[in-house]
């Protein structure tokens, strides 16, 4: 396999390269080496790298594993923080033309899925509102309840609302947000965009396993090595600077088990059984995601990722 990256843009969309799969299958040590090969930087696509403080537990690249590439999108927001995919794509789409002007190529890695699509795909994310109004409606839903809250999204967008559930808060008040704050519908704002040209001529990659028991020995070596490295600190110091557990942050995988151990509600052998089995939970919802993709490109390992000769091969 040979990338096109190099090539003339279609129709002149700039070029990206995104190298994506599930956990623990070689994304960050392909990226790094495939963006030293073409001159080009890596932009990070991990819902939880953006937090600062986090590192052990969302396997951030170390100095050594970014090559002297530069990585972006890595340790950008405050644990305490929230950080949504709307963000992600605001502030990813200036790090690549930052990229793009100084004649350099961006190379997208990582493998949180709606962050990729949503970058890729030109969504504009119009409804963002803000942190106080939303709060505002979410006190709202808990004192009146999901169900009359549904019932007024019924009233201006009953195809949403006949897509919720009266539980569902989360998306409930994100499109009572969507209406109030741009008078369009989050119907009529994701129709919009989806009709959207994409925003960038991708070249998309993904890896993965051709023995799912090989991936998934692979996550659960890796959930012991970051036990081992200090994943159960990292988690208490955290704690220590008044992040909340119910936090978004604190939501990762490793990192809510971690602090029912610490709060004596877990043993730590529970708590890493718990670890390994969401994680190769997430993996598979991550290659469920990929697989609906039919422009992605698979490598796929048999056993050890050949991570040097691959990236030969790719950059011909």
């Amino acid at each position: 396999m040979t990338i096109d990256l190099l090539g003339p843009a279609l129709e002149d969309r700039p070029k990206i390269l995104v190298i994506t799969g599930p956990t623990a299958t070689g994304k960050t040590a392909l990226g790094a080496l495939l963006a030293k090969k073409l001159g080009g930087e890596v932009v990070s696509a991990d819902s939880m790298q953006v937090y600062r403080h986090m590192d052990i537990g969302t396997a951030k690249p170390t100095k050594d594993e970014m090559l002297g590439v530069p990585h972006h999108m890595i340790d950008i927001v405050a644990p305490r923080e929230d950080y949504s995919v709307a963000q992600y794509v605001a502030d990813a789409v200036l790090c690549i033309e930052e990229i793009l002007e100084q004649g350099k190529k961006p190379v997208l890695v990582g493998g949180t899925g709606l962050y990729i699509d949503s970058l890729l795909a030109g969504r504009s994310f119009s409804a963002r509102g803000d942190a106080e109004f939303r709060r505002k409606l979410e006190n709202e839903y808990d004192e009146i309840g999901g169900e009359a809250m549904l019932m007024r999204l019924a009233g201006f967008d009953p195809e949403s609302a006949s897509k919720l559930y009266v539980n569902d808060k989360k998306r409930i008040v994100r499109a009572l947000e969507a209406y109030i704050v741009t008078g369009k519908t989050i119907s009529q704002h994701d129709r919009e965009t989806k009709e959207l040209p994409p925003r960038y001529d991708a070249t998309k990659i993904a890896l993965t396993y051709s023995d799912r028991k090989e991936l998934y020995a692979r996550i659960d070596r890796r959930v012991d090595t970051m036990l081992l490295l200090g994943l159960e600190g990292e988690v208490r110091s955290l704690l220590d600077m008044d992040v909340l557990p119910e936090s978004t942050a604190m939501q990762a995988i490793g990192y809510k088990e971690m602090v029912g151990v610490i709060r004596g509600e877990s043993s730590m052998e529970a708590a890493t059984e718990k670890i390994k089995m969401e994680s190769r939970r997430y993996a598979k919802r991550q290659l469920t995601w990929l697989r609906r993709d039919s422009a992605i490109r698979w490598i796929t390992w048999e056993h050890e990722p050949d991570i040097e000769g691959t990236a030969g091969r790719m950059c011909k």
